[in-house]
């Protein structure tokens, strides 16, 4: 199943999206900025071989739901969103709060 809702971080608006597949389930949150995601999120690919799309984006590991998502620290991001002020261990909500 597929479940896609609105979030909102002091007034300002992302979008939840969660992915239930056997045995794991996809989360990310994400405007049109960035995006924070679940573990599935491979932060070396997007640095490496993919770092001419400059996409701002953050990893938070040992997550279950859009919850844990917001609250968890991020285990690893992207150059680009180290450019934005986004650090290893800064909270998913306050992340998503430096991509607006």
């Amino acid at each position: 199943m597929i479940q896609m809702q609105p979030i909102f971080i002091d007034d300002h608006t992302f979008v939840a999206v969660s992915v239930e597949l056997p045995k794991t389930n996809l989360l990310t949150v994400s405007n049109n900025i960035g995006y924070i995601m679940c573990g599935a999120l491979d932060v070396a690919l997007l640095n490496e071989k993919l770092k001419d799309r400059k996409v701002i984006a953050g990893r938070a590991v040992g997550v279950k739901t859009i919850q844990q998502l917001l609250d968890a620290p991020l285990e690893s991001v992207t150059y680009e969103a180290e450019e934005r002020g986004i650090t290893k261990g800064m909270i998913g909500r306050e992340a998503l709060l430096k991509m607006i």
